[in-house]
Order: C-alpha cells, then sequence, then structure tokens
C-alpha cells in the first residue's frame, strides 16, 4: 500500500509510519515546506494547498496533524491555532483527496475524546452525542471538516483518540519524568475518569481501521477499561516503584492551567465499542500493562 501521512513527525505520526515501513508499505510525508526527498509532499493548509500529484496513487490519506492541545495556556490565539491546525487542515486535505482523478480508498482523520465532553461515571460509545466546552465544539467542527472527502463517496474515518500512554510525548510524556522521580500524583480528587491506550494499541488500531472496509465514521481509540486519575496513579507507583505522595489540588491547577484545568480535571469514560466489534484485540489492555509497555 501507498499512505500518505500528515502530522508524520509527531508521536503517533512517527509510530505508524515505522509500523508501515517495517511491513514494507510506503509512507509519503506531507510537510510544510518544499519537498526534497522523494518521499515527501508539500502541503499548506493555512494556504489551502496541496500538491495533489504527490497523492496520486496513494490507497490511504491519513491526517495526524494539529497543535498540541495542552502545549500552552489556551489564551484567544492559541485556541485559534488549535482550531485552525485541525479544521483547516482537515478541510484542505478533505478536498484534495476528494479531487483526485482516482480517490484513496479511505481517508483516516484524526479527532479526540473531548468530543464527548465530560461524562462523569457514564460509560459512552461511538453512538454518544457531542458533550460541551471548547474542545468538544473543536472536535464537532473537525470532523465536519471532512465532508469534502465523504461526500466524494471516499470511506471517511475519524479517530477519536483518548490519551496515548507513551514515554516520548502526549500528556503521558510529562507524567513519566514526574513519576520517575518520585514526584507524582493524583490530579484533584482523582475520581476522573481517563481513558487511556498504549501507544503499540493505538498504531495497531490505526492500521486495523485501514485494512477493515467496514469501518466509517466515528471510531473511539481508546482501551477497553478506562480508569479513574486515582487509579492511574498507584498503577504508575507501582510499575515504576516510586512513592506518589504528591497531589495537585484543583484550584492549583485551575491557576497554572487556566481554562485547560477544566478537562485536565473532567471525567471521560468512554468505550472502545466499534473495534471491539469489528475483532480487534488490544495487547495491552489494561493499565499497569500500558505503563509497563511504554517505560
Amino acid at each position: 500500500m501507498r499512505i500518505a501521512i500528515a502530522g508524520a513527525s509527531g508521536l503517533i505520526g512517527t509510530a505508524l509510519g515505522r509500523s508501515l515501513r517495517t511491513d514494507g508499505h510506503e509512507v509519503v510525508r506531507l510537510v510544510r515546506r518544499t519537498a526534497v526527498a522523494a518521499d515527501e509532499v508539500e502541503w499548506d493548509p493555512g494556504r489551502e494547498y496541496v500538491d495533489t500529484a504527490g497523492l496520486a496513487g496513494c490507497d490511504a490519506v491519513v491526517n495526524l496533524a494539529g497543535a498540541g492541545i495542552g502545549d500552552h495556556r489556551w489564551t484567544d490565539a492559541y485556541k485559534k491555532e488549535l482550531r485552525d491546525s485541525r479544521v483547516l487542515g482537515t478541510a484542505t486535505l478533505a478536498e484534495a483527496v476528494a479531487s483526485l482523478d482516482v480517490p484513496p480508498g479511505v481517508f483516516l482523520a484524526g479527532s479526540a475524546l473531548g468530543y464527548y465532553g465530560d461524562t462523569g461515571d457514564r460509560a459512552v460509545d461511538e453512538s454518544a452525542p457531542p458533550g460541551e466546552g471548547f474542545l468538544a465544539s473543536l472536535c464537532v467542527e473537525w470532523e465536519e471538516a471532512a465532508r469534502a472527502a465523504e461526500e466524494a463517496g471516499i470511506r471517511t474515518v475519524f479517530a477519536r483518540t483518548g490519551l496515548v500512554v507513551a514515554k516520548e510525548g502526549g500528556a503521558w510524556g510529562r507524567l513519566f519524568p514526574l513519576f520517575k522521580a518520585g514526584l507524582g500524583g493524583r490530579m484533584g480528587d482523582g475520581s476522573q475518569y481517563w481513558s487511556f491506550i498504549a501507544l503499540h494499541d493505538h498504531v495497531a488500531a490505526l492500521r486495523h481501521i485501514l485494512d477493515t472496509d467496514s469501518l466509517s465514521g466515528p471510531v473511539n481509540l481508546t482501551g477497553p477499561g478506562p480508569v479513574t486519575n486515582r487509579e492511574v496513579t498507584a498503577a504508575m507507583g507501582r510499575v515504576l516503584h516510586r512513592p506518589t505522595l504528591f497531589t495537585a489540588p484543583a484550584p492549583a491547577l485551575r491557576v497554572a492551567l487556566g481554562e485547560f484545568a477544566g478537562d485536565v480535571l473532567g471525567s471521560q469514560r468512554v468505550l472502545p465499542k466499534k473495534l471491539l466489534e469489528s475483532g480487534f484485540t488490544f495487547a495491552f489492555p489494561g493499565i499497569d500493562e500500558a505503563i509497563g509497555a511504554a517505560r
């Protein structure tokens, strides 16, 4: 297969590209500069530009691009960057693949569990409606931006990603150094659910989606057993053999993180119903296993 990836240099994109190449697939990387290598294709979401000639012959196009949710405080300017990097990028790629004489068989677009908002103790799957708040509204726009691909009859999938357990980056990439130093602990009262997925399983799930023609629309990429932040904290201590005495009180998080603290303290108990029903098997379904695989 020939597969184009936007966001190929990020945590998940790097791992997905490596996995595909290992199995002999051709990976094309979308880059925001002049393409200089044979495996590069230039694109610029800000200008709504893609070198569509470079996408010719692709069996799949995967969009994992987007500014980091927790990389900066949520000022109005950064919220605009978060939106534009996702919505404009997805719309640009969706329109590009729809314009091809021979379009790819699948357009796999990134999304997130933020779509569901704060679900509290209530377990939800792909049939649940969107929640409230900035991230929920962002995810709705993000997914709607792929309409051109859907209308062109291309199988379009939205990978609603959970918290990826990896030491190389993402939210867990910030947690590992703290816990290894014995400075880790629960956030707030620790009762909020975290829907996690091991990086290995996330990549395997993306590949499962690419290969499974029956999957379309939203697909939750999260493990089968969400756990509370208190349980995550205990698991990190067990697996890393470190104390977990520290806590980050909710008021302190709100001062430090601003609006983003509401999502850190919020609860998302999300289940991967479509993945399981399509026959996907998790290699690291439990929180201890996922942490152990990443450490």
